[in-house]
């Protein structure tokens, strides 16, 4: 659906076609490594992406919400006079999240008419719920001209929104990639301290594919609450011999000098992922430094491993989707990215593969699982930005 066709369906759904919304965009975003380090205070390695979330948006001149998705049957009107309550299980929440944070600040807030579209795929673990309060925090932003409000200021309440008024315990990756993003750069981040660095990444002659299982992600929510759990576990263990709150800060040798305190064993395998997969970040940024890609697909392919073994959280539709991509020539790394359970694989494959590769896999994958994949190609993308009026 282009920009002509959203403003006509806006102008279906509110009427006053002589006043024209607003129209915003903030990308999606693919983790190329460092999983489930965000919330450990670890390094993580996300890039934007050309996915996204389209809003239009217009001020009203009542205290209503009207909200609307080309991608969701349900559409709402909420009286926003007395607050922003959370609605049982409607998507509507990532926005009200947002206006919530907003008048937090004391930031005066009107109704508006809202129309939100997107096309990356949902429950696939490309940061569809980051992409949308990314881009109502941005739109907020423009059309109010809160000035005050720097994109690193968006995203944090946008975290915080995810963490308070959703409910969701995630780490700071997600806001972060979709915010901060720049073609052609995959972003460095350390998640404890937010310092990070632009890092290129050009793929002369690779694409990035990603391939999404089309597995519904039910696990996902109350297994990623439980690997924070566990990870709190392996703090309190180690704390006493290594001064750490967060196994992000504690190092790839250090850890396994001193692995044995954590007793449980399922405890230590967990520890065991954050700090290697922590390690493996570091080494693929080198890698990219050196323009080896060879080497950051080897670090790709170790990371779905821990993943698998360490963290247990790939599940067979992950799995098969890594094993098979793994088998084809001009595949050079191949990983789950994401929460997991479901969701997503990205791999760095050959040009001249793709179009193998998305046969072959996607054949494989069926015969093993009967079920069918879906194929993308990724293109590292700007973040948040205003579609300006003129062009429609």
């Amino acid at each position: 659906m282009n920009i002509h066709e959203l403003q006509r369906l806006f102008f279906d759904l509110y009427g006053n076609p002589e006043q024209k919304p607003g129209v915003y965009f903030a990308p999606g975003r693919v983790n190329l490594i460092g999983e489930h380090t965000d919330y450990n205070g670890g390094f993580v390695l996300p890039c934007a992406l050309q996915y996204g979330t389209y809003l239009l948006i217009r001020k009203r001149t009542d205290s209503l919400l009207k909200l609307a998705s080309t991608n969701f049957k349900d559409k709402a009107e909420y009286d926003s006079s007395n607050g922003y309550v959370k609605q049982q299980g409607r998507w509507i929440n990532y926005p009200l999240g947002i206006f919530d944070q907003f008048a937090g600040r004391n930031i005066s807030l009107p109704g508006f008419d809202m129309l939100y579209s997107g096309d990356i795929p949902n429950s696939a673990g490309l940061s569809s719920s980051a992409s949308i309060e990314m881009v109502t925090a941005f739109a907020l932003a423009s059309v109010l001209n809160v000035t005050s409000l720097e994109m690193i200021d968006l995203v944090n309440l946008s975290k915080r929104s995810e963490n308070e008024f959703i409910g969701v315990n995630c780490g700071i990756m997600d806001m972060f990639a979709v915010g901060m993003g720049s073609a052609d750069h995959a972003i460095f981040l350390n998640c404890l301290t937010l310092e990070f660095k632009r890092i290129p990444f050009i793929l002369n002659g690779y694409k990035l594919i990603i391939a999404n299982t089309n597995k519904q992600r039910g696990l996902a929510d109350s297994k990623y609450n439980e690997r924070v759990q566990e990870c709190k576990a392996a703090v309190e263990a180690i704390a006493p011999h290594i001064p750490a709150k967060h196994l992000g800060e504690i190092g790839f040798m250090q850890f396994f000098k001193i692995q044995d305190v954590i007793q449980d064993e399922m405890i230590r395998r967990r520890a065991r992922h954050v700090i290697s997969e922590n390690q493996r970040v570091l080494n693929a940024v080198a890698a990219l430094y050196k323009n080896d890609i060879l080497q950051f697909g080897a670090l790709m392919n170790a990371s779905h491993e821990s993943l698998r073994d360490n963290y247990e959280v790939t599940g067979i539709e992950l799995d098969t989707l890594v094993e098979e991509a793994q088998k084809i020539n001009g595949v050079i790394g191949s990983r789950m990215t994401g929460a997991g359970f479901g969701g997503c694989t990205v791999s760095i494959v050959k040009d001249d593969t793709v179009d193998k590769f998305i046969s072959e896999v996607g054949a494989n994958y069926k015969r093993r699982t009967g079920m069918t994949a879906s194929f993308y190609v990724g293109v590292v993308s700007d973040g948040p930005k205003e579609i300006f009026s003129e062009i429609i």
